[in-house]
């Protein structure tokens, strides 16, 4: 099916940053409520060596870009990660959404089968198009949707497993 990569990601992407884009109206809610500066879980973290919740959103943001950039003929807008606000960070999450949804389809007809090497760390690798998605996109992208997620938990935020989960209709 030619369409298959675009079927496998963009669909689950674009549904994932509109529960971040929830988390993110949470959080806000849970600061103003409890009288809490927004700068304390913008820049929370679950460890020191993690990045913070604003770092956590930039990665969900840019690993929903990269597909497009890395499968297509595409280039993804550069955002710089320069969010400090809740609000900032749904204008990021806004602008991704806009850019993946600008997106068409047929963009990613030759995609399953197209090379994609990774470079970074002590990763080195090159996958298809297919396993570029299954094996690192999804992954990575749901590892910081739930790090997001946790960290807000953390710092007492009432988010749970269906916040996380989302709408199912």
């Amino acid at each position: 099916m030619s369409n298959s990569t675009y079927a496998i990601s963009v669909p689950a992407l674009l549904r994932g940053l509109s529960i971040v884009s929830s988390l993110i109206e949470k959080a806000e809610a849970f600061s103003t409520e409890k009288k809490i500066s927004p700068d304390v879980l913008v820049n929370a973290r679950l460890a020191p060596d993690m990045l913070p919740f604003s770092g956590q959103v930039q990665r969900i943001s840019d690993t929903s870009k990269a597909v497009i950039g890395r499968l297509t003929s595409i280039e993804p807008p550069k955002m710089p990660d320069e969010e400090k606000t809740f609000a900032e960070l749904q204008e990021r999450i806004a602008k991704t959404v806009d850019f993946l949804k600008s997106v068409d389809e047929s963009a990613f007809d030759e995609a399953s089968s197209k090379e994609v090497t990774l470079s970074f760390g002590k990763l080195k690798t090159t996958l298809t198009g297919d396993d570029y998605i299954t094996k690192f996109v999804l992954p990575n992208f749901y590892f910081h949707v739930t790090t997001a997620q946790n960290i807000l938990r953390h710092n007492g935020v009432s988010v749970g497993k269906l916040d996380y989960i989302g709408p199912l209709a």
